[in-house]
C-alpha cells in the first residue's frame, strides 16, 4: 500500500536516511506544461530548516525528474522523480536500535515485518512526504488549467486558534510568516507557544484548515468512492494526522436539520447553495461550492527529555531522544495537506472524465 489514486496514481519509495526519496506518477495526462520552478517551490515549502520553529536538518530537497517529460511538456508516460537525502545523522539513532520509542512506529513495524530501519524512522519518517508534495505539485499543474485553487493554513496551535472564518482571511499572508497562519492577530501567540514548547524539549499539535475553490461539480463516486471519504483517506495518510472533518463537521451535531440544510437557489442559471454546511460535498459528490475541511495533528512523539519505554527484551528502560526534530509539524504540514488535496481532486476529475 505505497500507492494512492485510481487514474492519477502515485507510488512512492525511500527512507529517511536512505539515498533518496522518490515516486512514480502514472496516468498523468500528456501535454501539460511542467513548471519545474513551481514544483521546486512547493518542495521548498516543506523543506526542513526553514525557521527556528522547525528541525535544523539541512536539505536542499532538489527534485530530479527522470522520465515522463519532453521539451517542457508531459508525455503521458510515467513520470519518475527522486529527491536525494544529503544530511543524515544516522548516529543520532544508534542507541535506539533496541528500544521502542513511545507512540512511534518502532514496535508495530518490527512486529509486522520482523525488521525495522531505526535510523530516522526509516519508511515511517515524515521525510517520505517529500514524494507526496512533489506529486501534489504535478497535480496542481493539472488543476491550474481548470482554475482550481487550494489554500491550506495553520488555524490552531495547541489552544490558540483563529476565530475568523476562512472567507475573512487573506491567503496571501499564509506564506509571509513561519507559522503559516493568515490571521496575523494570532500568529505571534502561536509562534511563542511553539518556541516555548521547543525550549522545554516538548512538542505541540494543532489543526490545519484547507479550502478548495472553483472545484468542478460532479467529482466523487457512489458509495465507497465518496469524495469526502477519499479526502479523509488522503489526509489521514499524513504523518501525525489524527482527525478529519469537513463542512460543519463535529459542531453540526448540536444543530437541527432545519439549521443545517443548505438551501438551493438559482444564481443566473447556476445552481448554488445559500449556506455551505455541507462543505462543498453532498452525497459524496462535489456541488461546486468551496470544499472546506480541517485536519487535526497530534504533538509529535519525539521529545528531548527523559521518557520511559521497554526494549526488545521487555526490560523497562529510560531514554532521551537525540537528533533534529520539529517541535510542531503544522508549518511544514501545510504544503503536504495541499498536495494530498490536489492529488485527490485531480484524480477524481480524471476519473469523472473516464466514467463519462
Amino acid at each position: 500500500m505505497n500507492s494512492f489514486g485510481n487514474i492519477l496514481k502515485i507510488s512512492t519509495f525511500g527512507e529517511s536516511h536512505g539515498p533518496a526519496i522518490g515516486g512514480v506518477i502514472d496516468g498523468y495526462p500528456s501535454g501539460i506544461p511542467i513548471d519545474i520552478d513551481f514544483i521546486q517551490k512547493e518542495l521548498n515549502r516543506r523543506r526542513p530548516g526553514q525557521s527556528k520553529l522547525t528541525t535544523s536538518r539541512k536539505e536542499s530537497d532538489t527534485i530530479e525528474i527522470l522520465s515522463g517529460t519532453f521539451e517542457g511538456l508531459s508525455t503521458g508516460t510515467p513520470i519518475a522523480f527522486i529527491v536525494r537525502n544529503e544530511n543524515q545523522h544516522s548516529t543520532d539513532y544508534s542507541d535506539l536500535k533496541d528500544l521502542y520509542r513511545p507512540s512511534h512506529a518502532d514496535y508495530t513495524y518490527e512486529a509486522k515485518y520482523g525488521i525495522r530501519d531505526y535510523t530516522g524512522g526509516g519508511r515511517s519518517s515524515a521525510r517520505t512526504t517529500i514524494a507526496q508534495v512533489a506529486a501534489g505539485a504535478f497535480a496542481k499543474l493539472i488543476l491550474r488549467r481548470l482554475g482550481v485553487e487550494i489554500h491550506a493554513y495553520t488555524s490552531q496551535v495547541g489552544s490558540i486558534a483563529t476565530k475568523k472564518r476562512y472567507q475573512e482571511l487573506d491567503f496571501n499572508e499564509t506564506e509571509n510568516n513561519d507559522v503559516r497562519c493568515p490571521d496575523l492577530e494570532v500568529v505571534d501567540a502561536m509562534r511563542d507557544l511553539i518556541q516555548k514548547t521547543k525550549e522545554e524539549g516538548d512538542t505541540i499539535g494543532g489543526i490545519i484548515s484547507c479550502v478548495i475553490q472553483h472545484c468542478p461539480v460532479g467529482l466523487g463516486e457512489p458509495q465507497f468512492g465518496k469524495l469526502h471519504a477519499i479526502l479523509a483517506q488522503a489526509m489521514l495518510s499524513i504523518n501525525a494526522a489524527k482527525g478529519f472533518e469537513y463542512g460543519c463537521g463535529f459542531e453540526g451535531v448540536t444543530k437541527k436539520g432545519s439549521e443545517l440544510n443548505d438551501v438551493f437557489y438559482n444564481d443566473h442559471g447556476v445552481v448554488r447553495t445559500k449556506s455551505n454546511n455541507s462543505g462543498g460535498i453532498q452525497g459524496g459528490i462535489s456541488n461546486g461550492e468551496d470544499i472546506f475541511f480541517r485536519v487535526a495533528f497530534k504533538a509529535v512523539p519525539t521529545l528531548l527529555k527523559d521518557q520511559q519505554t521497554v526494549n526488545r527484551n521487555g526490560e523497562e528502560v529510560t531514554f532521551k531522544a537525540r537528533g533534529r526534530h520539529d517541535p510542531c509539524v503544522l508549518p511544514r504540514a501545510v504544503p503536504i495537506v495541499e498536495a494530498m488535496a490536489a492529488l485527490t481532486i485531480a484524480d477524481a476529475y480524471l476519473l469523472s472524465k473516464t466514467n463519462h
